[in-house]
């Protein structure tokens, strides 16, 4: 028997760091207008634009991306359109959780501007691509306390 295969429906998630209107101003309109195309070129079914000004370096802080993650287990969507992955997070927890529903096949396919992660890929890219986004955060951490050490 054949497994039906139904098109994927994609929650597209663009994020900013900065909460600030004077830091990457930008960053969001460029990140969905990028992904808009991207996704009009490979005929992905977007249902809804989602998108935030927080940091991703703590989980529990980003209440859009916490309620995407959920309307995805509620089945709404099976997929995520992002920029980077590390968009999507920058902490372990949050990671972990985006890797689980990956591998239980509740989130179905995870496209970025460059490639696209699926259930049945090598979990070990984007473990590895994860943890850049977050070691990225403990190097930055580091460096502004040294910063402010000097400064001192």
């Amino acid at each position: 028997m054949k497994k039906e295969t139904t098109k994927i429906k994609y929650f597209l998630y663009a994020r900013k760091s900065s909460e600030g209107e004077d830091r990457q101003i930008q960053s969001i309109g460029d990140q969905t207008d990028r992904i808009t195309k991207m996704a009009e070129e490979q005929q992905l079914d977007i249902i809804e634009i989602l998108s935030e000004a927080k940091s991703a370096k703590n989980p529990y802080c980003r209440p859009v991306f916490d309620k995407m993650l959920d309307r995805i287990e509620k089945g709404e969507a099976q997929g995520i359109l992002v920029w980077e992955i590390n968009r999507l997070s920058r902490n372990p927890v949050d990671s972990g959780r985006i890797q689980w529903m990956l591998q239980k096949e509740i989130i179905q396919s995870i496209k970025t501007i460059n490639r696209e992660y699926k259930p049945d890929d090598n979990a070990l890219l984007l473990s590895v691509e994860s943890g850049s986004a977050n070691q990225f955060i403990l190097d930055l951490k580091r460096g502004v306390k040294r910063g402010i050490e000097s400064k001192i």
